[in-house]
């Protein structure tokens, strides 16, 4: 039988090709279809639909229901949210500089940055804010008065304010600025020779603004360093690569991406010599380190750069891309995942399918580090030393969720000119019954887990006709509860105190005050100086035999 491979191969070739040009012409129609039903769909919903309907709003109610079933980072920007975008990445806008939120129902200064307007202008955490120029607030949604507090730069701003030491509202009147949202609100010294940075956020500047603080605590004297990552939602890849290449040696690759085109496909090494390679270091991280703060996480991990203490991290191995859309929109699309030294990917969820349940443990992969310790992907970063997520009694919840604690330390504020350092105020005993006692005139009241399922016990006991017995059982055990309850105050005394000083100090050293005030009793802090402090213990964690 003769053969003619000459032939068979071209017609094989063609037959591949003529079906993979079928498929990509079966694609672009499916497109072609669905846009053309869908742009149909809309003009004859606002066409024929029994109420006027806002066709901006309900063209982005469909955009982000069709974007929601992706993943839940690939946003639709509109135009009117841009300037939002520009701010989460960047860390600038015009305003006045203050975290604004709900007390108590009305809308109150919770914290103002350093040095910002409203500091200078006399703004006081606690301040009620009840107009803006002539604008009153009852009502009115946060993104609204977020709007009204941000500006261009140098527009005057009039806030009608209500103070609780002053029985008159009166007015501050200030002029927006350039507002620059610092990624380290804080580095100083815990103790002497050991630093500590806290970056909160990966935007423009991150790595200079650690390299900057780093250098700043080495001439006091740092020798070790902690750096907190906690609560970081992380921000740009770039960022991420310029704070570890502060660690890192130049050369080292720190991340690689790898998406459904060429163009995302790429390894992203080190390019500058490190500020420090060799500083003894701790890093913190909890549930909510995410992105960028997992890549910095990950990547001192698997080079074995330093130790990690405190909780798994988030689980956000993706990487997003933004698109210009018509009319000056942006698309933010998930175009790739990434992959740290080790090889692993930390994606906690396979959006591509459609359960969003975490990856199970049973599939997870093991990876090794640098000096060959065993380190798992899918599910977040894990620290080397775990410590147990920190629980308030429902008691010291309830005073927070009722805004006593920081209703009380304004009028701690008022009561008291001055205050020692942050590091150094202790509420004391006498001080702690004047609390009590000023508690006492607020009605502050709270169920405990316990009561709510002895309300439900009784409950069922009436439905099921149960005897007079049963039901009086009940209710006597319901009011021993509640003696018990009124101890709970002197029971949680030391945790209750602890919140109390915070938010007190906070009042007079702002955000710096509350971090300087942690240092004494944060379980991560205190776990990181111990390591720091046994360099026999740091290193048989980074170097295991």
């Amino acid at each position: 039988m003769r053969k003619y491979p000459f032939i068979v191969i071209p017609i094989i070739l063609f037959f591949f090709l003529a079906f993979k040009t079928v498929e990509q012409d079966d694609r672009y129609f499916q497109i072609v279809k669905s846009l053309d039903i869908f742009t149909t769909l809309f003009k004859e919903v606002n066409a024929y639909y029994v109420e006027e309907v806002n066709p901006t709003e309900l063209m982005k109610i469909g955009i982000d229901a069709m974007l929601s079933s992706l993943d839940p980072y690939t946003d639709y920007i509109p135009e009117d949210d841009i300037e939002d975008y520009r701010t989460m990445t960047t860390g600038e806008y015009g305003g006045i500089g203050a975290v604004i939120d709900k007390k108590g129902g009305i809308n109150t200064v919770v914290m103002p940055y350093k040095n910002a307007p409203a500091v200078r202008a006399g703004l006081l955490i606690g301040d009620q804010i009840l107009k803006i120029n002539d604008i009153a607030l009852s009502g009115k949604k946060a993104y609204e008065i977020s709007n009204l507090l941000k500006s261009q730069i140098n527009a005057q701003i009039t806030l009608e304010i209500k103070r609780m030491n002053s029985p008159e509202v009166f007015q501050i009147s200030l002029a927006t600025e350039k507002i620059v949202i610092k990624n380290v609100p804080y580095a100083g010294l815990v103790k002497a020779g050991l630093g500590y940075i806290k970056l909160t956020d990966f935007t423009t500047n991150a790595g200079k603004e650690v390299s900057a603080a780093l250098k700043e605590l080495t001439q006091q004297g740092a020798s070790k360093l902690i750096l907190d990552l906690r609560g970081n939602p992380g921000g740009l890849l770039d960022e991420a690569i310029n704070v570890s290449n502060i660690f890192i040696p130049k050369g080292a690759e720190i991340v690689s991406t790898k998406g459904k085109l060429e163009e995302w496909t790429k390894v992203y090494s080190t390019k500058s010599q490190p500020v420090d390679a060799e500083i003894p270091l701790v890093v913190l991280t909890d549930r909510r380190s995410a992105s960028a703060a997992e890549i910095v996480a990950g990547v001192v991990q698997d080079y074995d750069r330093g130790v990690l203490v405190g909780r798994k991290t988030y689980g956000k191995g993706l990487v997003q891309q933004t698109r210009p859309l018509a009319y000056n929109a942006q698309l933010k699309v998930t175009t790739a995942k990434y992959y740290i030294p080790s090889g692993r990917c930390i994606q906690a969820i396979d959006y591509s399918t459609e359960s969003t349940a975490k990856i199970a443990d049973s599939l997870k992969s093991t990876f090794q580090t640098s000096s060959g310790r065993s380190v798992l992907d899918g599910g977040g970063v894990d620290p080397d030393i775990l410590i147990a997520p920190s629980k308030f009694a429902t008691v010291s919840y309830r005073l927070m969720q009722k805004d006593l604690i920081f209703n009380y330390a304004t009028k701690y504020y008022f009561d008291h000119d001055t205050l020692t350092s942050a590091r150094d105020f202790e509420l004391s005993p006498p001080e702690f019954q004047q609390f009590l006692a000023w508690l006492g005139n607020q009605a502050f009241d709270y169920q405990t887990p316990l009561e709510i399922k002895l309300k439900q016990a009784l409950d069922l006991a009436k439905e099921t006709a149960r005897s007079e017995q049963v039901h009086q059982s009940i209710i006597e055990l319901k009011a021993l509860l509640q003696s018990e309850k009124k101890k709970d105050l002197i029971q949680y005394e030391g945790e209750i105190k602890q919140l109390l000083e915070q938010d007190i100090v906070s009042r007079y050293y702002l955000q710096e005050g509350i971090i300087e005030a942690s240092f004494d009793t944060d379980p991560d802090i205190l776990k990181a100086v111990e390591i720091l402090e046994d360099s026999e213990a740091y290193d048989g964690i980074l170097k295991p035999n």
